[in-house]
């Protein structure tokens, strides 16, 4: 990423020489970096709210109801999770269903190193590890809360992306759950 990153903005200083521009550099680096801490405070508000939510549902023990709620879908996608991942699995999915985002990301830290303990061969995931990278890079959003906050923060119409992530994340997930089948029945 540094490569990139340091690419893009040795383009930008080679095209501002070239366009005559160079007095606006430190202008715009100052409204960048201005913008770019403006976005993170917006985004940390809504990431410490979820993952405090997230914390009370599995301190109180209603993980243990979404966990009932999920486990046929859980069983189905997952073949040799074992009990304590099927929670965090079950945890992560919710998440993720809900629009929480980056909240999802504790649990499914904590569903990967309890997979990775069943998985009989550490230098490779297991399936049910691929499986879970693949769920969780696809996450299906029911309730797309967190881009809704993000456009209402920037200005924009918050309700007007719903019908095309529902499309888009539902397609995907499924697609992506019949390929991660079919390689583990090839045994690829």
């Amino acid at each position: 990423m540094k490569y990139i990153w340091s690419a893009i903005m040795l383009i930008s200083i080679v095209c501002a020489i070239y366009n005559g521009k160079v007095a606006d550099i430190p202008l715009s680096l100052a409204r960048g970096s201005q913008n770019a801490i403006t976005a993170v405070l917006s985004f940390a508000g809504i990431m410490c709210f979820w993952c405090g939510i997230m914390r009370i549902i599995e301190k109180s023990g209603f993980i243990k109801v979404i966990k009932k709620l999920t486990s046929p879908v859980i069983s189905l996608i997952f073949d040799n999770a074992p009990d304590t991942a099927r929670e965090q699995i079950a945890m992560n999915m919710s998440a993720n269903l809900l629009g929480m985002g980056n909240a999802a990301t504790p649990a499914g830290i904590k569903a990967m190193h309890e997979l990775d303990k069943v998985n009989p061969n550490p230098k490779t995931p297991s399936r049910d590890m691929c499986m879970l990278m693949v769920l969780n890079t696809t996450a299906p959003t029911i309730i797309p809360v967190s881009v809704m906050a993000y456009r209402a923060a920037a200005g924009g119409n918050p309700t007007s992306v719903i019908l095309p992530i529902w499309i888009s994340a539902f397609s995907s997930v499924i697609v992506a759950i019949i390929c991660v089948k079919l390689f583990i029945r090839r045994d690829l």
